[in-house]
């Protein structure tokens, strides 16, 4: 089951990202995508925030992943956009273990390279400030979460 979530401001996303955040436990993967601009790192930012991360939370674009590790578990944030579904060298797989939160933006690109349970979050946007969230829960854990948050 899919669910849909309508935020209409960035406040409401940071607000979803706390509530996701409120449900949190080891090893989660949240899985993001959608356009440019369409909120995936103000998302993580709320997360972030949630989580008691102390660190500037900034899109790991170039850096591919950033670890932040002064909230209440390790958050693991990456960014796959530019490497074109080729992240073979980089063990990104190692992360869905070390025991914290790995959300990732771009998603998508890396398909063949995600854990079977996880969180996708797809963003679509409607206009310059309404974004439709669709989560689509990949396990119980997430669909329980997803039924607690929703």
């Amino acid at each position: 089951m899919d669910y849909k979530v309508t935020t209409y401001n960035e406040q409401d996303t940071i607000e979803l990202a706390q509530n996701i955040e409120s449900e949190k436990f080891k090893n989660m993967v949240i899985c993001l995508e959608g356009d440019l601009g369409s909120g995936k790192t103000v998302f993580t930012k709320g997360f972030a925030h949630a989580l008691e991360v102390t660190e500037d939370v900034t899109s790991p674009t170039f850096n591919i992943i950033k670890e932040y590790t002064t909230g209440e578990m390790p958050l693991y944030h990456m960014d796959v956009y530019r490497l074109d579904g080729n992240i073979d060298a980089l063990g990104i797989e190692e992360y869905y273990t070390k025991g914290g939160i790995t959300i990732i933006e771009w998603a998508d690109t890396i398909i063949d390279y995600l854990p079977d349970k996880r969180l996708d979050i797809k963003i679509k946007v409607i206009d310059e400030e309404k974004r439709v969230f669709i989560m689509i829960p990949h396990g119980k854990k997430y669909e329980d979460l997803c039924e607690a948050v929703l």
